[in-house]
This record gives C-alpha cells, sequence and structure tokens, in this order.
C-alpha cells in the first residue's frame, strides 16, 4: 500500500468514527471484525467486548457501493440534497456537510476505496452493519 493510500484510508475511516464503521482486521494470527474507536497513523483502537485494544494488523474498512442504495434510502437522499440546495450561498459548506454525513452514517464508499483494494464491498452475506 502506497503512503497516499493509507492516507487516504485514515482520512475516510476518521470522518466514518461517529458512524461505527466496522473494519477487518488482519493480523499474523487471525482476521477479525471490529469497530473502530480511535485512528492513528499507527494503530486503530478497537471496540471488543465492552473494552478497547489497539491493533497493529492491516485492515479494511466494510463499505457500501453506491450502487446498492436501496430505493428507500434514494428517495432519502434526494430530500437531503433539495434540502441542501435551500441553503444559503453564505452556508454551503453545512449543505455540503448535510451531504456527506448522510453517505458517511449509512457506510456508502464515497471516496472509491472500494476499487482500489483499500475497502471490502459490503453485501448480503458480509454485512457487518446488519442489527
Amino acid at each position: 500500500m502506497t503512503q497516499e493510500d493509507k492516507e487516504l484510508l485514515i482520512k475516510d475511516i476518521c470522518t466514518r468514527l461517529p458512524y461505527g464503521v466496522r473494519v477487518n482486521i488482519k493480523t499474523k494470527k487471525s482476521s477479525y471484525i471490529a469497530t473502530v474507536c480511535e485512528i492513528t497513523r499507527n494503530y486503530i483502537c478497537i471496540e471488543g467486548g465492552g473494552e478497547m485494544f489497539f491493533s497493529h494488523g492491516t485492515y479494511k474498512p466494510y463499505l457500501r457501493p453506491m450502487s446498492s442504495m436501496t430505493e428507500e434510502e434514494t428517495k432519502e437522499y434526494h430530500k437531503i440534497l433539495i434540502t441542501s440546495q435551500d441553503c444559503s450561498f453564505e452556508n454551503s459548506e453545512s449543505a455540503t456537510t448535510m451531504v456527506n454525513d448522510w453517505l458517511l452514517s449509512k457506510h456508502f464508499d464515497v471516496r472509491g476505496l472500494i476499487l482500489k483494494g483499500l475497502a471490502i464491498e459490503v453485501t448480503e452475506d458480509n454485512n457487518p452493519y446488519k442489527e
């Protein structure tokens, strides 16, 4: 992984922290899924059984391609777009934030990480966000 890819991955995961981003972590001994609660350039802090611990393994977030947006989500997304367009020019940053926050909260791949091999595509069979 290039330094540029590492920085892109860290930036992406950091923006998803409030939304409970799930990652696949691979160490020399095992592979497991965890929720990230903090990240730095050297490690990620993950939650496990009510405790937090640090992982030095490689990790990839589970993300949804934009093409997986359901009909209901598409309607909700369009409502957010319309609402964001109603924001004044002076408040355009909050309009962009509204759209981005919604996409991130639904775990959509907004930076093309899946195609770069930096994220795992969420499918029906491997969805760690199912409740």
